[in-house]
């Protein structure tokens, strides 16, 4: 978004007001202006400490509304569970040369699944899916022996999220495209599971921040309070 779209983007709402969360995502929605179909985000800051393993949150939310994006998945597995991958529409299939090309530098893909027979060949390219945040983990679904199930389940609005290394978890909640209901329907979605997934030994408020936006837009801030109370 130009510098003068940014601007005006701010002139429709009070950027240091705290909005209630369906009036966020309607502003967020609002300021929408690129030419093309931008993604509307929330991000919340949590009160964890994110280098304790105890604290680390991470995990998958299914989006009742989808995800407005089209998945591109690379599946390591083979035999049986190659052919479910691939029936259940994975974009990248194979064992061996599936490696072989992903080594080579392709990385037409935005998630990996494999199978966990597979773990000891796709170990062998963290440096390449690793600091893109692609290396299959249990915890998220994306190391599972019923691979076709995960794609089925990742093309129809799962998604991944985990806290970065300032304890913010960044989650798309949707197109500006979207019905305003969808977006809503998406963003209470990610709030229950991330409180679900509090952990233990976080102390004090656990969700201290949420801001949503469009992909090139500014931030509008939720007044917290207004979310649904975090459980006991």
């Amino acid at each position: 978004m130009s510098g003068k779209k940014f601007n005006d983007a701010l002139k429709t709402f009070d950027r240091d007001f705290m909005y209630a969360p369906k009036e966020a995502v309607t502003h967020a929605k609002n300021t929408a202006t690129a030419k093309f179909d931008e993604s509307i985000d929330i991000v919340v800051r949590l009160g964890v400490d994110p280098r304790k393993a105890d604290q680390m949150v991470r995990g998958t939310v299914a989006l009742p509304a989808g995800t407005g994006k089209d998945v591109r998945i690379a599946v390591f597995a083979a035999g049986e569970a190659a052919d479910a991958a691939r029936e259940a529409g994975a974009d990248f299939v194979g064992a061996d040369d599936l490696f072989e090309q992903v080594e080579g530098g392709m990385m037409d893909f935005d998630l990996v699944i494999a199978a966990p027979d597979m773990m000891p060949l796709v170990g062998r390219l963290g440096r390449s899916l690793g600091p893109r945040g692609l290396m299959p983990n249990p915890k998220t679904g994306t190391v599972t022996p019923d691979v076709g199930k995960a794609v089925e389940e990742f093309k129809g609005g799962k998604v991944e999220y985990r806290t970065d290394r300032y304890a913010n978890v960044q989650v798309p909640i949707g197109k500006a495209s979207f019905e305003e209901s969808a977006l809503q329907q998406n963003f209470w979605a990610v709030i229950d599971e991330l409180n679900r997934a509090k952990p233990a030994s976080a102390k004090g408020r656990y969700i201290k921040k949420v801001t949503a936006s469009a992909t090139m837009g500014p931030g509008v801030r939720v007044d917290i309070s207004r979310l649904k109370p975090d459980p006991d």
